[in-house]
């Protein structure tokens, strides 16, 4: 009986004989503004960085800036902007979150734009909206809204009128839309999170949920928006060059998509030389640590070829392909790594 019989897909850990070259990049080239993080977690029992650790990991990898979105908003607002932005100003940026739980009230849109006023008042800098809007939110008649359902536009507009963007994630990733079956390509992921799961007809296809989003930004012109993780399309990069060419108030960062934009690095490259003015830093990797940014910071500064986009992980979480490094020029650098943030959060400096 040969070794390999009966050998399980879960049991394959192939390991490439390239002979390459390898760059470990332990530090951002440039001060970085990681534009996508959730420190608001440090209310949950399981959370076990302090603010020294996570400005040790800053200091070291030149990260001047951690976007925190899980804000919330009242009194968990107040005490995330007690540990992190009062107490350390510039290094911490919190972004408010809406109270979902009131959308099957009359004229919710309404009371959320209120709140968000509230959430700036008391130092909130922008807005986070999850991807459960579109896929599972429900009003009072049982009905799911839609991303672009019009009675948010008040929720648009006061983040309009307060000066703040909103970081918004939809849908996204599309394999989480497809049935589970041999051709998923994110089988092993679903497999593990099967609440991240929505296909099937109790959901809206991935199709129709970025239709409502694109006619969100399109009909909120007013209202600066950031699409996480790649404009919430990181698969398709056609459509987000699109989008950031027709929408000037669409912006997209790079959460958790150096997966995804490794794997097609000359499309990568043309988006970020296209668009360097909207592109964000951003990684998603909670709680920060030398390790997670490391593959970041290789992807953009180097031309390295076919490595792991988690360099922590032997088997990668989000498909089992390895990526490509851009080997950015400084100027785009500079733009991606702080610029871009800087002006859409109102940094003066």
């Amino acid at each position: 009986m040969s070794e390999t019989d009966g050998l399980l897909l879960e049991e394959f850990m192939p390991r490439a004989e390239l002979v390459v070259p390898e760059h470990r990049i332990r530090r951002a080239r440039f001060p970085a503004i990681d534009a996508h993080n959730h420190l608001g977690r440090w209310l949950s029992p399981d959370w076990l960085s302090s603010v020294e650790d996570i400005l040790s990991v800053m200091d070291a990898c030149n990260i001047r800036t951690i976007v925190n979105l899980d804000g919330m908003w009242g009194e968990q607002l107040e005490a995330n902007l007690d540990r992190y932005d009062r107490a350390h100003p510039d290094r911490f940026v919190t972004f408010a979150q809406a109270d979902w739980s009131r959308s099957t009230e009359a004229k919710f849109g309404v009371m959320l734009g209120d709140q968000l006023r509230d959430s700036v008042h008391r130092g909130a800098r922008g807005l986070k909206v999850w991807k459960n809007l579109g896929t599972q939110l429900r009003d009072e008649h049982g009905n799911l809204i839609p991303v672009d359902d019009e009675r948010l536009s008040p929720l648009w507009q006061a983040a309009a009128e307060s000066r703040v963007p909103v970081l918004i994630h939809v849908a996204d990733p599309v394999a989480f839309f497809r049935p589970l079956d041999a051709t998923n390509e994110r089988w092993e992921e679903l497999k593990a999170h099967p609440d991240w799961h929505f296909c099937g007809d109790q959901f809206p296809s991935f199709d129709a949920i970025i239709e409502q989003f694109e006619h969100l930004i399109a009909a909120n012109p007013e209202t600066v928006f950031i699409g996480a993780h790649v404009g919430c399309y990181s698969e398709n990069l056609g459509w987000v060059d699109r989008m950031l060419a027709t929408y000037p108030n669409f912006n997209v960062d790079i959460g958790q998509r150096i997966s995804e934009l490794g794997r097609q690095p000359y499309s990568s490259r043309r988006l970020f030389a296209r668009h360097a003015d909207r592109i964000l830093f951003g990684t998603d990797c909670f709680p920060p640590s030398p390790e997670w940014y490391e593959p970041y910071f290789r992807f953009l500064e180097t031309d390295d070829e076919y490595f792991n986009y988690a360099a922590h992980d032997e088997l990668p979480g989000q498909g089992r392909w390895a990526i490509y490094g851009l080997d950015l020029p400084d100027d785009i650098l500079r733009k991606v790594y702080f610029e871009n943030a800087a002006r859409l959060l109102g940094f003066t400096t």
